[in-house]
């Protein structure tokens, strides 16, 4: 009895440190902007939200209630900037003809299996497809999806940050700019859709693991940011940005930009690292202007990727 009584005092204890862990994580992440390592426990917001429900009703139960009372404010501090992802709606028509379907795969560049991606693309049918971290590895898989998407313009690197676009619909003009700091291409694509012309930007930064690649990636997306509020009609910004939208060089970008995140009222679908499902985290995201609607947005199915896709279905309005 003494022995199960310590056992049981011993699972308490961990269950309150886990509490406080939660709480201090939960707390110390709203401040970000203060280190890179706040940042980098900051896109886990969707677990904080979880761990602190679950531990509010198994201390509950367990009638620790100074504890129980703290994991309940925490799952209300964290309730904030989750919950409003799924709620709301964007408006949209019923122009079907104005509709158009963007794929977005970050393929992973050490991924072999070359079919799943094809076999996405001949499922889905998107109108554009924006791939990410592509070499010269992927050419005879490119080529075959060429015969239905035969406008291209395709950015291959021996690293993971080659690029491409490829298209059903005319492509108007595409341009590969060399973002900085480090020239990472970022694709600027113009696609005219029932009379209207799109720019689409297609842009990769750096994973921000370390005080340099977290520079950088900051500075690429200052450096989209300036580059997109100067357009001209309506604009769809995608990628793998390696941020979450609870980070707050992601803010930034929203606010800089006046985009709106594609995911606004279908929820948070996080996309990476496919390889720890608990420990998901939305880092690929779709950007739209106000003149875009949103008819819907979902994760596509495992293709061998550390990355699920996604593939989401915009109108003009």
């Amino acid at each position: 009895m003494r022995i199960n009584r310590r056992r049981i005092a011993s699972i308490v204890g961990l269950l309150q440190a886990g509490a406080v862990v939660t709480a201090v994580f939960s707390i110390a992440t709203i401040f970000d902007h203060l280190h890179r390592y706040l940042e980098l426990f900051s896109h886990f917001r969707l677990q904080y939200l979880f761990a602190s429900m679950v531990l509010a009703i198994i201390l509950v139960t367990l009638r620790k209630f100074n504890y129980a009372v703290l994991m309940i404010v925490i799952a209300i501090v964290n309730s904030v900037p989750v919950v409003p992802w799924y709620m709301g709606t964007s408006m949209t028509t019923a122009n079907i003809e104005s509709r158009f379907t963007v794929l977005l795969a970050n393929v992973q560049s050490e991924n072999d299996d070359h079919q799943s991606l094809a076999t996405l693309v001949e499922n889905e049918q998107p109108d554009i497809v924006f791939l990410q971290e592509i070499h010269e590895g992927w050419a005879g898989t490119l080529t075959v999806l060429a015969e239905d998407y035969p406008y291209s313009r395709i950015v291959p690197r021996n690293d993971n940050f080659g690029i491409a676009v490829m298209s059903r619909r005319p492509i108007d003009s595409v341009d590969v700019m060399d973002s900085p700091p480090l020239g990472l291409p970022t694709l600027v694509a113009r696609i005219t859709i029932q009379d209207s012309q799109l720019t689409f930007v297609s842009t990769h930064p750096m994973n921000p693991i370390g005080k340099m690649a977290y520079d950088a990636r900051n500075e690429q997306l200052a450096d989209i940011s300036r580059h997109v509020s100067a357009l001209a009609g309506p604009v769809v910004l995608i990628g793998d940005l390696n941020t979450s939208m609870w980070a707050s060089h992601y803010r930034k970008l929203e606010a800089d930009t006046r985009l709106r995140n594609a995911r606004v009222g279908f929820g948070i679908f996080p996309s990476w690292p496919t390889f720890l499902p608990f420990a998901m985290i939305p880092i690929d995201h779709c950007l739209v202007s106000d003149a875009i609607g949103v008819v819907d947005f979902r994760r596509g199915p495992d293709i061998g990727s550390d990355h699920l896709p996604l593939v989401v279905t915009l109108e003009l309005l």
